[in-house]
């Protein structure tokens, strides 16, 4: 133990001694305040930061800037960071940007120079023991400061006001006293200050903010909590004027106008009741429809066709939960719930996990909301696997995602939109609307960018992370014709009825049988995906007139089996020369990928590393003299 200490107190000592002045930091400025950053601190997870390798590319957690002159991001979620935030060192990295140390084991107070980083915008440090009061010098830059899950006391300061940028201001599950400052923060979208101490009126400016986000507080009140004692209830911003106008708008009146009234009123109640009663009849004669149609119903003529499609996604959703929709860091989306669903939809697909929509919202930005179905996880087993979702989803080929909203009636998951497409309707979409096939050489591409997607989201989580639902459709090709994987790691919180295999031509033959996808089941499903992609045909298909029912692994192997392999291949592909070598060397990948016995299919980095090396020979073989 002495000479990790040595190590440290010279890592320290190195930082002191050579950091340049405020006006000359640099890279290597940034890179010594980390070293001396690790070295105050003991951490579970061993850090990879050494004086000996390179910052922007291989330390773990750090992002650069596009020259790569200074540090700007430092992510260290849940490493294991113990003890008390040293002062006087992050607070030199005053190019940081983003700065998440979040779950870990922090304790004591928050260090004003950290808070206080000129170009900070996100400050992320829930879900850890930090104490004491939050410093009133935060960096007027933050858009997002997330403090929840701690033991902060004090008020809050008064001069987070001067942080007009701010977006999202989390503080609960503290111990913070004191009455709510006033916040005119025309741009705050997400505020929570439940269970804390907080007391007094909450201010005019909050009172747009649902009731979760004060609740908690024994002594706060007001809108939209309870009228505060002596005060009458607030009146609504679309009612009339006050008692005392009333009263002087009546005194206007002459008495025979009055009367008139009263009159014309009687008879208009006397015409109400003639028409319920009629009403009542003919519902017990036609007999009465029930209550879930009814409101069905009300919702369809409310909405109209324009909501018909969110409507969907938005039932079951409570007035009072409506802003609960949780953003991953590093998330730039600046729209609440209610945004979502006031946002148009259309639907891009059923599948066996619910039902996806485009969602273009009013400010024009465009997402992909999941509403799932079928989820048999509690509400803490959700959130866990949303949390391991967000954590491994952070890859190029990998489509992450960036929010989620639980409640009993509804789960929804927001991911970025991808257009043009998936996969699947590249290579089964209608020829007749001008649709160009996939070449070779991107559909190689394709295959690589996904196996190298699956291969990553097998690697994190431990090596036990899945992705349950691998086919074509759930493959998206951006616009530069890479690939991304999404919709992985939903098959754990959902049901698993009986389905007819006709349906799950990607399933591998164990899990009809045990329900219970595995690594090695989606190592079976991407064969199947190269199969797909070499034959341009679907996983299942019908030979004959008949109802029977063909997979598309056995037809392949029954083709090969008879030496008809060019028969195999997607006719698109035959009109391209000099490729049939790659294609039958592909082909022998999505064999070995649909192997019957789980313990003979490769792992995913094999597979990566074997497409790799059939892009390369298709590549030297382009550019030989020969061709």
């Amino acid at each position: 133990m002495w000479h990790l200490r040595l190590i440290a107190f010279l890592s320290v000592s190195l930082f002191f001694m050579h950091l340049p002045c405020a006006r000359g930091a640099d890279l290597n400025s940034d890179k010594l305040a980390l070293l001396a950053f690790a070295a105050s601190l003991p951490h579970g997870r061993k850090l990879n930061w050494t004086l000996t390798t390179q910052v922007c590319t291989s330390w773990v957690g750090i992002t650069c800037t596009p020259d790569r002159k200074r540090v700007r991001e430092v992510r260290l979620p849940a490493v294991g960071l113990f003890g008390p935030l040293p002062a006087g060192i992050l607070g030199k990295l005053d190019a940081l940007q983003v700065l998440s140390l979040r779950s870990n084991r922090l304790t004591i107070n928050l260090p004003p120079d950290v808070a206080s980083i000129p170009s900070l915008r996100a400050l992320y440090l829930q879900h850890n023991n930090l104490s004491g009061i939050i410093p009133s010098s935060l960096s007027s830059s933050l858009t997002f400061l997330d403090l929840s899950y701690n033991s902060f006391d004090g008020e809050i300061p008064l001069k987070v006001q001067n942080i007009t940028e701010l977006t999202a201001l989390l503080l609960q599950n503290n111990s913070l006293s004191g009455p709510i400052p006033d916040l005119h923060l025309s741009k705050l979208r997400h505020l929570d200050l439940s269970n804390n101490n907080l007391s007094g009126p909450i201010p005019p400016s909050l009172q747009k903010f649902p009731a979760s986000s004060f609740l908690g507080n024994a002594f706060l009140c007001g809108f939209p909590l309870e009228p505060c004692p002596g005060t009458a209830p607030s009146p609504s911003p679309m009612s009339p004027s006050p008692q005392n106008t009333k009263k002087s708008f009546w005194k206007k009146l002459s008495r025979g106008v009055i009367i008139a009234i009263a009159a014309g009123g009687g008879v208009v109640l006397l015409i109400l009741i003639i028409v319920l009663f009629v009403c009542i009849f003919k519902r017990k004669k036609d007999g009465e429809p029930s209550a879930a149609a009814s409101s069905s119903k009300g919702k369809a003529v409310a909405g109209g066709r324009a909501d018909k499609s969110k409507g969907e996604y938005s039932s079951g959703i409570q007035e009072a939960e409506r802003n609960k929709l949780f953003f991953f860091e590093g998330c730039s989306y600046n729209f609440d719930l209610e945004d979502l669903l006031r946002a148009s939809a259309e639907v891009l697909g059923k599948g066996s996990s619910g039902t996806t929509y485009k969602a273009a919202l009013e400010d024009g930005t465009t997402v992909v909301v999941k509403r799932l179905k079928e989820v048999v996880a509690g509400k803490r087993d959700f959130e866990q696997q949303m949390e391991l979702i967000g954590k491994v989803g952070q890859h190029q080929n990998v489509v992450p995602l960036r929010a989620y909203y639980y409640s009993k009636d509804e789960k929804l998951l927001v991911y970025d939109y991808v257009p043009p497409g998936s996969l699947s309707a590249a290579l089964h979409g209608n020829k007749a609307a001008a649709r160009t096939p996939l070449d070779w050489e991107t559909r190689v591409k394709i295959a690589l960018g996904a196996a190298r997607g699956v291969a990553y989201l097998h690697a994190e989580g431990g090596g036990k992370f899945i992705h349950g639902n691998i086919k074509s459709s759930n493959i998206l090709i951006s616009q530069e014709l890479s690939s991304c994987v999404t919709e992985f790691g939903l098959a754990q919180l959902m049901a698993t009825p009986h389905v007819h295999p006709r349906l799950i031509g990607y399933r591998a033959p164990e899990v009809l049988e045990t329900k219970k996808p595995t690594q090695k089941s989606d190592v079976y499903s991407f064969g199947v995906l190269l199969l797909e992609m070499l034959t341009g045909k679907a996983p299942l298909r019908s030979p004959g007139r008949d109802d029977s029912i063909e997979h598309l692994p056995k037809w392949v192997q029954s083709v090969v089996r008879e030496e008809w392999t060019s028969e195999v291949f997607d006719v698109d592909l035959l009109r391209h020369p000099n490729i049939e070598d790659e294609m039958v060397q592909m082909l022998h990948v999505a064999m070995a990928c649909v192997a019957v016995l789980p313990d003979q299919r490769p792992r995913m980095e094999e597979v990566v590393r074997r497409i790799e090396e059939i892009r390369t020979s298709y590549s030297e073989t382009r550019t030989s003299p020969e061709v």
